[in-house]
């Protein structure tokens, strides 16, 4: 099983909102960020969010117990620890930033599940204000990607994700994302890897719209239910070695996937699945 990559998206992936709008939404800045949102990048906006909240006097202890109030489905919870307990090798690749996402896992008691966060870094400066950085300095070069945003090109991560696990043996791959800017890294998987987007968010649409571009088998899941279901059943696919088509989905015309038949997906979830 220690050959198998999980790779998450967090927002509307892990957990069913974005995190950014949350913080900015239950602070009371709404209408600020609306306003800024059209003159700079989404990156550079959220940081100074940071510093409009702390010039109305907000603390880094509030938005983390703002953050510790995003609910997160039970069955991602599962899938998660799951995932973790059968061996998975779990990461996250995200456009959000490291205190909000550190700041949800361990109120879930989720953090120790993965061995990578990848996303924006942040500090608390001097004055007490969260600083938010951009994953990639874009102000000093381009990352020549016109699929994601200037500040992080998640293609590149997954290849360098790719790079330092295959310097051991050959690992397979599974992806999970909603965004525009997962479309990316499924780009980057291989024939024997797997996705898996969100149905009816934009990479689903871009991977329907695109469909030569993917080489990774595909799968989709609309909720946590979902989520839960067809990883464990895509881990357990794999630890068995089947490599047949079984029940494979593929991409048809209409672009509506195939599914699994319920009664074959509770029987594979009760074979994967860890207590809790």
């Amino acid at each position: 099983m220690a050959g198998i990559v999980v790779v998450f998206d967090f927002d509307k992936t892990i957990i069913d909102f974005d995190s950014d709008n949350w913080v900015v939404d239950e602070l009371g800045a709404t209408d600020l960020f609306n306003e800024l949102l059209p003159t700079m990048p989404w990156n550079t906006l959220m940081d100074r969010m940071m510093k409009e909240l702390h010039s109305l006097g907000r603390t880094i202890e509030e938005i983390a117990e703002v953050l510790k109030r995003v609910p997160l489905y039970p069955k991602i919870i599962s899938a998660i620890k799951s995932a973790h307990v059968l061996g998975c090798d779990l990461r996250i690749v995200s456009d959000a930033n490291h205190f909000f996402i550190e700041t949800i896992l361990k109120h879930h008691g989720l953090i120790d599940c993965f061995s990578e966060i990848n996303t924006n870094p942040c500090f608390v400066d001097e004055e007490g204000r969260l600083r938010i950085i951009p994953y990639h300095n874009f102000n000093t070069s381009s990352l020549g990607c016109e699929l994601c945003p200037p500040n992080m090109c998640k293609g590149l991560v997954i290849e360098r994700i790719k790079a330092s696990v295959f310097a051991n043996r050959k690992k397979r791959f599974i992806y999970l994302g909603d965004g525009k800017n997962d479309f990316c890294p499924s780009t980057k998987l291989r024939e024997v890897d797997y996705v898996m987007p969100r149905k009816d968010y934009p990479v689903w649409e871009l991977i329907c719209s695109n469909p030569l571009l993917i080489k990774a088998q595909i799968h989709e899941w609309s909720n946590g239910d979902d989520l839960e279901m067809i990883l464990l059943h895509l881990i357990n696919t794999i630890n068995m070695g089947d490599n047949s088509n079984e029940i494979s989905m593929l991409i048809p015309s209409d672009c509506k996937f195939q599914t699994i038949p319920l009664a074959t997906q509770e029987l594979l979830l009760q074979a994967v699945s860890v207590p809790q």
